[in-house]
């Protein structure tokens, strides 16, 4: 494993550790008459999880599930919700809360791709060609998991949000990763910088928008299927990931504002304004970056490292739980 990987994945083992930490006192029993509620310290640990590997092929998911383990926020304590007769568990506002902070990392990549934000919004005027483009491969890259995103989305929280579905979605993502490596170096022609993002065909953005819909599965990385759907489509390395940021703007967002709808009162409830604050600053600050890294690194490195880094999680995870 690469010296950057290793220190990544340093970093949010520490991360997991300081978690473990914080959970020193036992989370109570669900028939308790008293919830603690998640810390400052629990907020910044999610947004750092999730800014560092939301747009890192490692799956921001599979990590915050782990990590929202390790600081024994998925107990099936009670929280008590204002203005509703039943409490809900802590698991089900955690889960929803890992995705809010979503927006930390979305508003980093808005601000740090500006420029093609705004040619974006100019060709949907009618006021850049190119910009419209772009903003059509985008929305035909978002329909496939968009639409099943929203006919799957309860099945997939209710039955999938587990360290076992993560620690299989690590190990099958990684193998493919070594794949479209290994096809991409056989074929370099494949991956030609004359393919650029405006240029891609409907056809071509509809197979990387396919590709998403494997990311519904936790542990899976939509940004790691939506790099390998670009090389598939004949982007290079760089552009795949870019295209990755920009797709998960509206995706994100969109998976955001409607658990903030569906769920934003028990999260309130759960967390309090203060972790939720500081998970979202945590969370822009970190992502962005994190983008910044992963574009230098895949021009000169590829996905193979990160892979690799995959099945080294997935084998510290199946040593812990067995």
């Amino acid at each position: 494993m690469p010296p950057v990987l290793r220190r990544l994945f340093s970093l949010i083992t520490l991360s997991f550790l300081l978690g473990s930490a914080s959970a020193a006192e036992p989370v109570p029993p669900a028939d308790s008459a008293e919830t603690p509620r998640p810390t400052l310290l629990d907020g910044a640990i999610l947004g750092l999880v999730e800014g560092i590997t939301e747009f890192l092929p490692v799956s921001s998911t599979g990590h915050l599930i782990i990590a929202s383990d390790a600081l024994g926020l998925d107990s099936s304590a009670p929280v008590i919700v204002p203005g509703r007769d039943q409490p809900v568990e802590l698991k089900q506002a955690t889960d929803a809360f890992i995705v809010i902070i979503q927006i930390g990392a979305i508003a980093a990549v808005a601000l740090l791709y500006w420029r093609r934000v705004t040619r974006i919004l100019a060709g949907l005027v009618g006021r850049d060609r190119d910009g419209l483009r772009l903003a059509i491969n985008i929305v035909i890259a978002c329909i496939p998991a968009g639409v099943l995103g929203l006919l799957l989305g309860d099945l997939i929280d209710a039955y999938l949000f587990s360290i076992n579905a993560v620690i299989f979605a690590l190990v099958t993502g990684a193998l493919l990763m070594f794949w479209v490596e290994a096809r991409r170096k056989k074929h370099p022609a494949a991956a030609s910088p004359a393919v650029t993002l405006e240029t891609l065909r409907p056809g071509q953005a509809l197979l990387i928008g396919g590709m998403q819909c494997f990311a519904l599965w936790p542990g899976t990385s939509r940004s790691m299927v939506t790099i390998v759907g670009g090389y598939l489509a004949g982007l290079p390395p760089v552009l795949a990931a870019e295209f990755s940021f920009l797709v998960g703007l509206p995706l994100l967002s969109a998976a955001a504002t409607l658990k903030t709808y569906k769920h934003g009162p028990e999260v309130l409830a759960a967390f309090g304004s203060g972790p939720i604050l500081v998970g979202l600053l945590v969370a822009a600050v970190s992502a962005a970056l994190a983008v910044r890294f992963l574009v230098g690194f895949l021009n000169r490195h590829g996905l193979a490292a990160f892979a690799w880094y995959r099945l080294g999680l997935a084998a510290v995870l199946l040593a812990v739980t067995l």
